[in-house]
């Protein structure tokens, strides 16, 4: 494969004003003592808050990061759908605004998929992985949905719902159409890049509950369109004939 030489982050952001400029210092900070080439691409998902504002403003001391706003419609998907659209990157990982993600764990994506491998997902639920302050209820309930994934699709992954992931741009391009508007996005990028037969090695990460603003995922709400987008992938391993898997040129 090709060396990689720059990398996306792809950061989507709704009325995150307290954290969101720390998220992005903290990061960029990493990747330049690391002397990684980055861009950070922070989407506005239709914030009512200083979110853009603060961004903007930001921008103008840190020139790797690159400010989006949705117009659109808003969903958590479609942010960073919109994000990736805009990447220039040859390689991008997605995470989350509220400092839930360890900086540090950015890096070791790159070093993975520097390795060759196409995708690196991190894991929370293995040796050497960690979650700080996960609520009960909140946790049990992902731990069922990714046992239900894992037996449905026959995969080792156990947290395939954690959003945090690295890809490089082929398998983006090669996932396409993205269909998922919500939080959905989180299972269907990793499902499709296995489906269609990317590489992928998994590794343990460190996640931490937020400590500013409110959590965006509604449970309730998320249900049904988890299992959509599950049979819709599974659908496409059993009945597409390959018509969508990766090819070699």
């Amino acid at each position: 494969m090709k060396p990689l030489t720059l990398l996306s982050i792809v950061i989507p952001a709704r009325d995150e004003e307290g954290c969101i400029c720390s998220t992005v210092e903290h990061l960029s900070l990493e990747l330049r003592i690391r002397g990684i080439q980055h861009e950070i691409i922070v989407v506005d998902d239709g914030s009512t808050d200083a979110t853009w504002e603060l961004l903007t403003r930001l921008k103008a001391r840190l020139p790797q990061l690159k400010p989006v706003q949705n117009t659109g419609l808003h969903g958590f998907g479609r942010a960073i759908i919109r994000g990736l659209d805009h990447m220039s990157g040859d390689a991008v990982v997605i995470m989350m605004a509220d400092e839930s993600d360890d900086c540090r764990d950015v890096i070791r994506y790159w070093e993975e998929l520097n390795k060759g491998v196409d995708c690196v997902f991190g894991s929370r639920f293995i040796k050497g992985g960690c979650t700080i302050d996960y609520p009960l209820v909140k946790k049990l309930l992902n731990r069922l949905a990714n046992t239900f994934i894992r037996a449905l699709f026959h995969i080792s992954l156990n947290d395939t719902t954690n959003a945090f992931k690295a890809y490089r741009a082929e398998v983006i391009n090669g996932c396409r159409p993205l269909l998922s508007p919500h939080f959905n996005l989180t299972v269907e990028l990793p499902l499709k890049a296995i489906v269609r037969g990317y590489t992928w090695t998994v590794i343990p990460i460190t996640w931490r509950n937020r400590r500013t603003g409110v959590p965006k995922l509604k449970i309730k709400e998320m249900g049904s369109r988890y299992l959509f987008i599950c049979l819709y992938v599974w659908l496409e391993k059993y009945f597409s004939r390959g018509d969508y898997k990766r090819r070699d040129m």
